[in-house]
């Protein structure tokens, strides 16, 4: 068994396509409407997907202790990068053990998502 994708329900899709897209690289593998409900799939090839889609009762709330993890090469130039957009960091930076550190931000919905870095 493998990972396949997480689905976050978003209320802007086009303000999380920003997010998600634009300042956080995903690539968008694809965008499509199912049922009424416009759909992107963000990830590259081989990986695990971000499934988003817009709607107005989140499945999710932010507050449900769920967060997304990402991975980068330098945390300093990370946290640089999000001020410089106008995000800023909500919690962190933490470092539980010489081998991690990491900080969060918040998605467009309040979800937390994880920014880490390994030594």
């Amino acid at each position: 068994m493998s990972m396949n994708w997480i689905t976050l329900r978003v209320r802007d899709l086009e303000a999380s396509l920003n997010f998600y897209h634009s300042i956080l690289g995903l690539p968008i593998d694809r965008r499509f409407e199912s049922r009424g409900r416009q759909i992107v799939m963000l990830g590259t090839e081989g990986q695990p997907k971000i499934e988003l889609i817009q709607g107005s009762d989140p499945a999710l709330k932010p507050e449900c202790g769920v967060s997304i993890g990402f991975e980068v090469a330098s945390l300093d130039e990370a946290i640089e990068s999000f001020k410089s957009q106008g995000i800023p960091v909500a919690r962190g930076p933490i470092t539980p053990n010489p081998r991690i550190s990491f900080f969060y931000v918040l998605d467009p919905d309040g979800f937390e998502v994880q920014i880490a870095a390994h030594s």
